[in-house]
């Protein structure tokens, strides 16, 4: 056996190598006393004690994969502490892409900004201007508001006809509005006489 030489490639040795290593670091953490499936089950079961089960869809794609969302109501109000694949949807059967698996960092994230970088007119550089979200929404009502203002149409030019149209205004929903907030978007332009509607979700 001295004489006798083992060809083994480098993928078959790396391999063989993993599985050793794997099995020597189940092996220490069981003799230890650890059990990570039992700890990971452990602890997403007391996330989601006591909290309400919804079932709703993904905001993103037109796929409409089914998710679950686990809220909780608490003294500061109802919020959601997780939300996951539904394993009873026909189109998903509970599987989500990275980008449904992260919806829960859209619906809660604490990083959010709480002030709008603000340009000032005819200004020629960016000057790191700092508004509250309060001003910037009054601004944006106030340039709309002159907008539709000077922009107004009532009656078509030559004809005479009764359009009643804010030539001057475009809107335009984005892809994790729900229904809900699409009709509202689409309902308020209609009333201001915007006529140019469009909308990026797709479902």
């Amino acid at each position: 056996m001295c004489g006798m030489s083992i060809a083994t490639s480098r993928r078959e040795f790396l391999r063989l190598t993993g599985i050793g290593s794997a099995g020597v670091a189940a092996s220490q953490l069981a003799g230890l006393g650890f059990n990570t499936a039992f700890a990971a089950q452990r602890a997403a079961r007391r996330k989601l004690e006591g909290a309400k089960q919804t079932a709703s869809i993904c905001p993103y794609c037109a796929v409409g994969c089914g998710t679950i969302v686990a809220s909780k109501h608490d003294n500061k109000g109802t919020r959601i502490v997780n939300i996951e694949g539904n394993p009873d949807s026909p189109i998903s059967t509970g599987s989500l892409c990275p980008k449904g698996a992260a919806t829960f960092q859209l619906a809660v994230n604490d990083l959010r900004v709480t002030k709008v970088m603000r340009r000032k007119p005819f200004a020629t550089d960016w000057d790191r201007e700092e508004i509250p979200y309060d001003a910037a929404m009054d601004r944006i009502t106030e340039l709309v508001a002159k907008a539709r203002e000077e922009t107004f149409v009532e009656r078509e030019p030559g004809t005479g006809k009764l359009i009643n149209q804010a030539t001057g205004i475009f809107a335009l929903g984005g892809a994790t509005n729900d229904n809900e907030e699409n009709y509202l978007i689409a309902k308020v332009m209609r009333m201001m006489g915007v006529v140019r509607i469009e909308n990026q979700a797709r479902i």
